[in-house]
């Protein structure tokens, strides 16, 4: 558990795991006289009067420990299936997490070495550009920094940059389709709405994560089919 000062500070009380303490000298600030903020595992405990700037500070700064802490589970679970291959779906059992969402978490981290990271933009930015080629990553990451563009402004911005694309494209050569199934096409449907994105963007991540899968642990019983059968987004 945890409390956050008056100021809106977050920190930690009570013993904690290691990546907990981590996040601990992460989060803590300076406290002012006052009210405080109390964190528990179900809840956030506000105080009548708190001022409005300190319950900025504290929106603020838990934001900033929600999008870190995707990086951290992305980071870990890369490390662990780097080192650990044959135990680290233990580990996360272990820590009671979903695999899945980990997976999406570290997809978007592998695509990211530390170095291209931009703290000033969130881990769903980084998400959002995830699948594009890594010249075209920092190009939007960088129009992005300048027109302080929020998630959706992002995407919407480089839907737009696709349909312009598609449109010149079918009018120079002519469209390329693929054909689908309607059955198909309706399945992949539910599933990108369930997974709250987009479809063209669902099939780029599955078909990435699928060949990551594949050439990363080589073929499975029944070729490329049975490797997209295990795979869940």
């Amino acid at each position: 558990m945890g409390e956050a000062h008056s100021n809106g500070s977050v920190s930690h009380t009570r013993s904690t795991p290691p990546l907990h303490r981590e996040a601990r000298r992460f989060s803590r600030f300076s406290s002012r006289a006052g009210g405080e903020v109390l964190t528990t595992r179900v809840s956030l405990q506000i105080p009548v009067g708190l001022s409005f700037e300190a319950w900025e500070r504290a929106g603020s700064q838990l934001a900033g420990i929600v999008d870190s802490s995707a990086w951290w589970l992305g980071d870990w679970l890369v490390y662990g299936k780097d080192n650990y291959a044959d135990r680290y779906q233990r580990g996360i059992r272990a820590a009671g997490l979903k695999y899945q969402t980990l997976r999406n978490y570290a997809w978007v981290s592998r695509r990211f070495d530390i170095v291209r990271r931009r703290d000033r933009l969130t881990f769903q930015h980084h998400a959002e550009v995830a699948s594009l080629p890594q010249e075209e990553q920092e190009k939007w990451l960088n129009q992005t920094e300048k027109m302080g563009w929020t998630t959706k402004q992002l995407r919407n911005s480089i839907q737009k940059s696709r349909d312009n694309g598609r449109k010149l494209d079918a009018r120079s050569t002519g469209a390329r389709r693929l054909a689908v199934p309607d059955n198909h096409l309706e399945w992949w449907h539910k599933a990108a709405e369930r997974s709250g994105i987009e479809l063209e963007k669902w099939v780029l991540i599955t078909l990435d994560q699928a060949a990551e899968q594949i050439l990363e642990d080589g073929p499975r019983p029944g070729g490329a089919e049975g490797a997209l059968r295990t795979l869940r987004i």
